[in-house]
């Protein structure tokens, strides 16, 4: 039911602006959000867990470009590229990096009419960027335990830790 009420929200707000500003605004910033954590977090810290059973901070990054290539493949019409099994901060951020880019791709392509015109489209939109931001706030718990300032609050005027 929660789901339901967020995307009939999110569609409204789709409808009520266009995709163009709806990219920039949501899209974008997650974007640079989940990119930059990419880069600031050091790479000895990409197999931590906040606590056992949870994700660690690089599986929630390769998380995040595995959803990213499965929901732009469909925005995309194709196949979704596969991510293999990653492990170092280069391997993970780069994964990353490339899935917004594909997605970036996939986004500049799309108009409204192709992306409301069917449930899978327009899911496949709003996961991009809904699913995005919940990676998000996963990881903001992994910064700040580490002594970075995420970069949504350090874009505001904070520093990061030393």
């Amino acid at each position: 039911m929660k789901i339901v009420l967020v995307l009939a929200l999110a569609m409204g707000a789709i409808h009520a602006q266009n995709l163009t500003t709806t990219t920039q605004r949501y899209f974008a910033s997650v974007r640079r959000n989940l990119e930059s954590s990419a880069d600031a977090m050091p790479a000895e810290k990409y197999n931590y867990r906040l606590t056992d059973g949870q994700m660690t901070f690089g599986e929630w990054l390769v998380h995040s470009a595995q959803r990213n290539y499965a929901d732009c493949a469909i925005l995309k019409s194709e196949t979704a590229p596969t991510v293999a099994a990653l492990k170092t901060k280069d391997e993970v951020t780069k994964a990353l990096k490339d899935s917004f880019a594909y997605c970036a791709s996939a986004v500049e392509t799309a108009d409204e009419a192709k992306i409301l015109a069917s449930p899978q489209m327009t899911n496949a939109f709003l996961h991009i960027v809904i699913h995005n931001n919940e990676i998000y706030g996963n990881i903001v718990g992994y910064l700040r335990t580490s002594g970075i300032v995420p970069p949504s609050t350090a874009g505001r005027g904070a520093q990061t830790k030393k």
